[in-house]
């Protein structure tokens, strides 16, 4: 169907956040706006969800320019979901700033800042051209640099450096890939990738080159092994809602468009290609649960396990059959939202306690019970206890594998589980359940259960997912039908008539 909806993702935080720079001494206009934006755009993303379920797959094609040739915006169940994650972590984490954001990052463009972020993520996930993939993920990493290094200490300017240098050579990386493949195949549009590459034989190995190399550049975007060295330093110095942002979204992007060129265009050769995904999928999950059992830093705990949990997403993508696909969607959604959930928790914590450290931390059960059980349900699902979201999203793919059979996979999506609820126990004990090893001064002015308010959003998410995993599965599967039989998408993309 063409139409110029598919843009709206996009259109809606680019204008807000124009206009949230030019009035950035407007601290109340800052905060309004920034929470109706991301009102506005989660009604949007419901909308056009209910369209895709509806009516099929949306095609906008601009400046009536017809696909291959134009730039092409394309939603399919896949890139609609992801988008409707997207507005709800970006209206949570709103709904947090407004509470521990102060006056000075607000004067500094924070709102702003996030606004931008927000548009090169939902870039990313609706365009169809290779080229403007690389614009949205510029656009959005140009955003998290500047949100990251805002407060200017020496641990953010310097973790805010080593990020900055390893995405400018993925970058670099990125545009080698791209022109290789243009060299290759003529075109950047991925319906027009899809069928090209179907029909050139990989004679010298060109192809197969290109897949690495983009694998390695969205790897380091998705913090996969060995690639994540990035991640953990830089969540110990974000502000909690820019880390929700970056583990329940930034990463995502990577494991998306891993999921998106991994079953559109590199599929002539899946016994390489995807084994080798599964290979690296065991390693970054055991390398990331391993790093979150030997922290005893409250944040640092968290990134690892957002590594961890990486693993499973491409688990699916490496076992390549429609069961698995639809787990790793599944997967994806339970993860941003329990890490997000996860990662807030840990801010409020903070601001509590005024320490990231567990050796330093302890009697949270009884100074903030809400916050208490609010991270431990959190806690439970991302370690897969039924009957929470992350046991489904974990059952799915470890039946998925079944099937093949892949004993190694299920044996090592197991034993990984096992840590993961053993590091989250370690969290609860030390931060919240353990006697208060000293008097707490909470920052002036700081509402707890108002910074708690998007957390009770998160939970009840993964509450319900758990409860509703049936149906969701069944759209999921709907997602995954169309990735592992792209068609549909192929079909709509190349006979849309741009701009009509």
């Amino acid at each position: 169907m063409s139409t110029n909806l598919p843009v709206l993702p996009v259109l809606i935080p680019m204008i807000t956040g124009i206009i949230l720079l030019l009035y950035r001494s407007y601290g109340p206009l800052q905060r309004g706006f920034s929470l109706l934006s991301s009102i506005s755009m989660l009604f949007v993303s419901l909308a056009l969800f209910y369209l895709t379920c509806t009516r099929g797959i949306l095609v906008f094609c601009a400046g009536g320019w017809d696909a291959p040739f134009g730039v092409t915006f394309v939603l399919d169940r896949l890139a609609c979901i992801m988008v409707l994650t997207s507005s709800i972590l970006s209206f949570t984490g709103t709904l947090f700033s407004l509470e521990t954001i102060d006056s000075e990052k607000e004067t500094h463009g924070f709102y702003a800042l996030w606004q931008f972020l927000i548009m090169g993520i939902n870039g990313t996930f609706v365009t169809g051209d290779m080229f403007n993939l690389f614009v949205f993920f510029e656009i959005m990493l140009i955003a998290s640099y500047t949100i990251l290094v805002i407060g200017s200490s020496r641990a953010q300017l310097r973790e805010t450096f080593k990020y900055l240098a390893i995405n400018v050579v993925s970058a670099v990386i990125f545009l080698i890939a791209l022109g290789c493949l243009y060299a290759v195949a003529g075109t950047l549009n991925m319906a027009d990738l899809a069928q090209k590459l179907r029909m050139l034989p990989d004679e010298n190995g060109m192809i197969a080159l290109i897949a690495l190399l983009l694998f390695v550049a969205f790897g380091v975007k998705g913090a996969i092994f060995p690639f994540y060295v990035w991640l953990p330093q830089v969540h110990t110095v974000a502000a909690a809602s820019v880390s929700s942002i970056f583990s329940g979204l930034l990463i995502k992007v990577g494991v998306y468009a891993l999921l998106r060129v991994f079953t559109l265009i590199f599929v002539g050769d899946v016994a390489f290609t995807h084994t080798f995904i599964a290979v690296v999928a065991v390693c970054t999950m055991v390398l990331g649960v391993f790093g979150a059992v030997s922290q005893m830093n409250y944040k640092r705990i968290l990134a690892y396990h957002s590594i961890s949990q990486v693993g499973y997403m491409i688990a699916g993508l490496g076992l390549f059959t429609p069961a698995s696909i639809a787990g790793a969607i599944y997967f994806i959604v339970h993860h941003a939202i329990v890490k997000s959930c996860l990662f807030l928790t840990a801010g409020v914590a903070e601001k509590i306690t005024g320490t990231k450290e567990l050796q330093k931390m302890g009697g949270l059960m009884a100074q903030a019970p809400l916050l208490s059980w609010l991270f431990f349900i959190a806690a439970l699902s991302l370690a897969g206890v039924p009957p929470l979201s992350g046991f489904f999203g974990k059952l799915t793919l470890i039946k998925a594998a079944a099937a093949i059979p892949s004993y190694f996979m299920i044996a090592f999506a197991m034993a990984v589980g096992v840590l993961t609820l053993f590091s989250m126990i370690k969290i609860f004990l030390y931060a919240y359940w353990h006697q208060a090893p000293q008097v707490y001064a909470p920052e002036e002015g700081f509402r707890c259960f108002y910074a708690l308010i998007p957390c009770i959003i998160l939970v009840l998410l993964t509450v319900l997912m758990g409860i509703f995993a049936q149906p969701i599965l069944s759209l999921c599967d709907d997602a995954a039908a169309q990735l592992i039989n792209p068609e549909e998408y192929i079909s709509t993309v190349m006979h849309t008539v741009g701009g009509r």
